[in-house]
């Protein structure tokens, strides 16, 4: 089963190219982020001609995320547990059967910048309810995954020039902190687990030539539980869809498992 997360900044914007990625990559799922639409403008009919079933947590104009999938969607939640007044878009979830069933969550995690300040908060506030989901998953000893934009780099390999993101929201070392906390729960990095070393890159900014130099940044991230991680065979990067016409900044991620 090939599973792929893909930040398409705007489907209203993107929609030609993830149509045509789509076609080409044949996922299974894609977990997407910044659909940028509400739910009765999301463009289901496209997809599902194409085969998949869509499932959505949109929002007005920001944040926005979905699945699409060539199997059912069962027990399908949107939004992230721990803060009912919370109303911005950023997790969906839902349960796809294969060999075996796996929980596949869809989240677009805060960016925090400018750090320090109320944005910054709001990100590490939500990654302690992050950490409370893993939890949960982790203690159902089941195939789960947590894909999307994390909106953290890592460590310094997963940035062409990390001096300059020291200071930033994405790399800070609270948010890092946050980030490891979740992973030493027992998840697996999919692409890290796969590959080694600098120059993998999954964001690109629109500005300054970033594509053309290869000053990018990794940001999207699969976490598995074991028994995902179990069920691994590979994770790859589709860079090559950044040099494409009218691209989102943002790259797919996927993994293939063996269901």
């Amino acid at each position: 089963m090939k599973i792929a997360t893909f930040n398409i900044n705007g489907i209203k914007a993107r929609v030609n190219a993830l149509s045509d990625w789509l076609d080409e990559a044949q996922p299974d799922v894609a977990l997407l982020q910044e659909i940028k639409s509400v739910d009765e403008n999301f463009p289901r009919e496209l997809f599902e001609e194409k085969g998949y079933n869509v499932e959505t947590h949109g929002q007005k104009s920001f944040n926005g995320v979905a699945i699409l999938s060539k199997l059912p969607l069962e027990d399908v939640t949107r939004g992230l547990p721990g803060d009912p007044e919370d109303e911005q878009a950023r997790w969906i979830e839902a349960t796809v059967v294969g060999k075996q069933a796996i929980r596949l969550c869809g989240l677009y995690l805060p960016n925090g910048n400018p750090r320090p300040g109320p944005k910054y908060d709001y990100k590490l506030a939500w990654m302690e309810r992050l950490h409370a989901r893993a939890q949960e998953l982790m203690a159902a000893e089941a195939p789960a995954l947590m894909a999307g934009d994390y909106n953290i780099i890592p460590q310094d390999e997963d940035a062409a020039r990390p001096e300059v993101w020291q200071e930033d929201a994405l790399a800070y070392l609270d948010s890092r902190a946050a980030y490891r906390r979740i992973l030493n729960l027992g998840f697996t990095e999919a692409f890290r687990a796969r590959t080694q070393g600098p120059e993998h890159y999954s964001f690109w900014d629109y500005q300054a030539g970033a594509w053309n130099r290869n000053d990018g940044i990794r940001i999207d991230h699969f976490l598995l539980t074991p028994q995902a991680a179990d069920l691994l065979v590979d994770c790859q990067i589709d860079k090559e869809i950044r040099g494409r016409e009218k691209p989102s900044d943002h790259v797919p991620v996927w993994v293939e498992l063996d269901l």
